[in-house]
């Protein structure tokens, strides 16, 4: 059985060691990211991704203060993960805005910046801001999201720094199999963001079956699939028995035959990709901007 935990590191391509499961917080506000934060990191979580389209570094970063008071650990043994929002790109517009950034948060530096999404024209800028941002030591890596492997190439070949991370959309129904092979051949670790896939995924029979012979749930199942396919994932929860339970995954082992039927389940239909943003086509309308909650009193423009 392969010796996973929680405590269980996927070592970047440039040595740095990153959680290979931690928590999500997208579509979260900021007192719950506050309570759900403080409440994975007592749990023992160390990774916690966020993003500033998400509207909550402020309470992400309370909760870390309030997790790392409450059990004692130090900032540096914990991961923290942000992106660049996309309408801060730019070279100059990502530096400016790095430090309210790490206000919010209330932290020095961060573990892993990534570039949100590749914005027209302007993300190979906002990766060299990011390249600059790493020379001087205020990240300790830096990747992308949502990079096909046509926006890798460009940033292959207008950096000097491989992206240490590309954080896709991958679950049972969409698993990218191009851009993980693409990303293999240079190093790059593929993170899962939506990684439980929703209601298609934890419903879908092949994966009941397979959680009914393990006595586990669908969940633990699809993560388990992840860590045996070699994919840092982050599922999201703000429940307690949840985060725990996403958690317990690593008492068990797929076999072969179980992985293959759910690799077989792969559909490559994504929930959300660039055409839905107003700088690249936007036909459905998406509305591209941070998410303002009620009781969020940070001023996004800093």
């Amino acid at each position: 059985m392969a010796q996973f935990n929680l405590d269980s590191k996927y070592v970047l391509n440039n040595g740095v060691e990153m959680p290979r499961l931690g928590l999500g917080v997208w579509k979260t506000d900021n007192k719950t990211a506050e309570t759900s934060v403080t409440q994975a990191i007592k749990d023992g979580y160390t990774l916690i991704d966020t993003a500033k389209q998400y509207g909550n570094e402020t309470g992400v970063g309370r909760g870390i203060a309030a997790g790392l008071e409450a059990t004692g650990k130090k900032r540096e043994d914990l991961f923290i993960t942000t992106k660049v929002f996309n309408g801060d790109q730019g070279f100059d517009s990502t530096l400016q805005k790095f430090e309210g950034m790490l206000k919010r948060l209330g932290l020095d530096y961060i573990d892993l910046y990534l570039i949100h999404w590749p914005v027209d024209d302007t993300f190979v800028a906002t990766w060299q801001a990011l390249e600059t941002l790493y020379k001087a030591g205020r990240v300790r890596a830096i990747g992308v999201s949502n990079f096909d492997e046509t926006h890798l190439q460009q940033i292959l070949d207008a950096g000097t720094v491989v992206p240490a991370v590309d954080q896709i959309e991958f679950n049972p129904l969409v698993q990218d199999t191009k851009i993980r092979e693409f990303a293999k051949k240079y190093d790059i670790a593929i993170e899962a963001w939506s990684p439980l896939g929703g209601g298609a995924s934890l419903t879908n029979p092949a994966i009941q079956a397979i959680a009914d012979a393990h006595h586990k749930t669908t969940a633990q199942v699809i993560l388990r699939f992840d860590l045996q396919s070699d994919i840092i994932t982050i599922p999201k929860s703000v429940h307690e028995a949840r985060i725990i339970e996403n958690a317990d995954v690593y008492d068990f082992q797929l076999s072969q035959a179980e992985m293959k039927q759910i690799e077989d389940l792969n559909k490559e239909q994504r929930s959300l990709w660039l055409d839905d943003f107003y700088w690249h086509g936007n036909p459905k309308g998406y509305k591209d901007e941070v998410d303002q909650w009620p009781d969020s009193p940070e001023d996004y423009d800093a």
